[in-house]
Formats: structure tokens, sequence, C-alpha cells
């Protein structure tokens, strides 16, 4: 579930909120914690796919003209 970082300052990078809920679930996943895999590869076996598309999403909104209309996608 994205834990939304209400405390933490925001650094002004687009898309942090998502990045860090990212990062956040990849580090807890029992791919790292269990099997000792790095977070990149774990990644690419489909943990944590959820968050992953949404990153992609809010990144690809910043692309696209039409976001200073909608405004970006994520969180």
């Amino acid at each position: 579930m994205p834990k939304y970082y209400e405390d933490k300052e925001e650094d002004g990078q687009a898309c942090w909120g998502v990045r860090e809920d990212l990062r956040q679930c990849l580090l807890e996943s029992p791919c790292v914690l269990q099997e000792n895999k790095s977070p990149k590869q774990c990644l690419r076996e489909g943990h944590c796919r959820s968050l992953q598309m949404t990153f992609f999403a809010c990144k690809r909104s910043m692309l696209d003209t039409r976001a200073r209309f909608r405004g970006r996608k994520g969180y």
C-alpha cells in the first residue's frame, strides 16, 4: 500500500512521492530481504509492479503537453 510522506520535506523533484514509495516497497520486499537480490533485479522480476506503473505514468505525464491543463499523474 502506498504511503504518502507528508512529514518529509519535498526534494523538488517530480514524482518524488511515488519514487519514495517504490524505493521503500523494493527494499521491504521478500526478494531483497530473504533472497538477497538487488532492488534492480527484483524490479525486473516484477515486484512492486503497481508502483512501477504509477511512477512510469507520472514521468510520462511530464512530457505530455496536455499535463499543463490536467496536472501530473500520480501524487
